[in-house]
């Protein structure tokens, strides 16, 4: 059961390894970009690519979908990037329900995982598989694999390395479940003296840049979101005109003592745009205005003027 790319690895891994695929389950169509037609998700793609038996059920609990299901007498349920499922679901096979999470669980409980990782300055991070129960991101862990987080790497990079583990890891999983061979461990029993940090749904102030933050902050905050859903500041150029929202993929860091206010652009016009934190400068590399392409800082001000009365906010 899953939706995007990242499931699509591991439905690849058990149908190339040769496991008894009996179905996929995956979200309803929609609309989608400018035409708003209808286009496939990757996982239902596949699924008719290789001739498996699809389901997408608009409800996980309508009659229909559950008859459908328990008919195909799965011995073995998998769920990677999918929503919560009721327990009627989940609980059906003889073998139970196992999810593929992006952290290390207990930590990184949520929707967003991967992001909130880099977006925390992680220095590591990895893939889980548990089984289901009822409270989401909970249940026993069965197997982890542990990933280093670069402090060159965006979320893309990130989310890339763990879906390649995560493909083999799933297959991993469900070789241990056959051969009987699984201690799953509470996660209870995991849980040390450090916090626990959640990893919620991101929504679009989530994404914007406080330049009172630190360097450190917003350079994590940007490549945490780059490239998607990719973090956003507004361009000020003057009192009079209507600030304008300016996507931002790529930073440097400059560490630095100056007396600039935070968001103040320091710029030559033509080949770089720094911008002030509390304790330096964000270089900023790579950029996007509305309605053009994610372009270089260089390219950028070839066509567009920024001058350093300008301001970010």
């Amino acid at each position: 059961m899953g939706t995007p790319d990242f499931a699509v690895e591991s439905l690849r891994c058990l149908v190339e390894g040769g496991y008894n695929v009996v179905g996929v389950i995956t979200m309803p169509d929609k609309p989608a970009g400018r035409g708003h037609k209808i286009q496939f998700s990757p996982v239902k793609q596949y699924a008719l690519e290789h001739n498996l038996p699809l389901l997408q059920p608009e409800k996980l609990k309508d009659e229909s979908f559950i008859e459908t299901l328990r008919a195909w007498q799965a011995d073995l349920q998998i769920v990677v990037a999918f929503r919560m499922l009721p327990e009627i679901v989940w609980s059906m096979p003889k073998y139970g329900t196992f999810n593929l999470h992006a952290s290390l669980l207990p930590q990184y409980r949520g929707a967003a995982p991967i992001n909130w990782a880099v977006m925390n300055g992680d220095k590591e991070t990895g893939i889980t598989t548990f089984f289901l129960k009822h409270e989401i991101d909970t249940g026993e862990v069965i197997q982890q694999v542990k990933v280093p987080i670069a402090d060159t790497d965006d979320v893309g990079m990130v989310h890339d390395k763990l879906m390649v583990l995560g493909g083999k890891l799933v297959t991993e999983t469900v070789d241990a479940i056959i051969n009987g061979t699984v201690k799953s461990i509470p996660q209870e029993n995991m849980i040390a003296d450090e916090t626990l940090r959640p990893a919620p749904k991101i929504f679009k102030d989530t994404c914007r840049i406080n330049w009172s933050n630190n360097v450190e902050t917003i350079y994590n905050h940007v490549r945490g979101l780059s490239p998607y859903p990719t973090a956003w500041t507004e361009l000020h150029q003057s009192e009079t005109e209507s600030p304008i929202p300016v996507k931002i993929y790529q930073t440097a860091k400059i560490l630095k003592t100056h007396n600039y206010l935070a968001g103040s652009i320091v710029t030559d016009g033509k080949t770089y745009l720094h911008v002030a934190a509390t304790d330096g400068f964000i270089d900023i590399k790579s950029l996007q205005l509305p309605g053009k392409k994610r372009l270089q800082t260089e390219e950028l001000l070839r066509g567009f003027k920024i001058i350093n009365q300008c301001y970010f906010k």
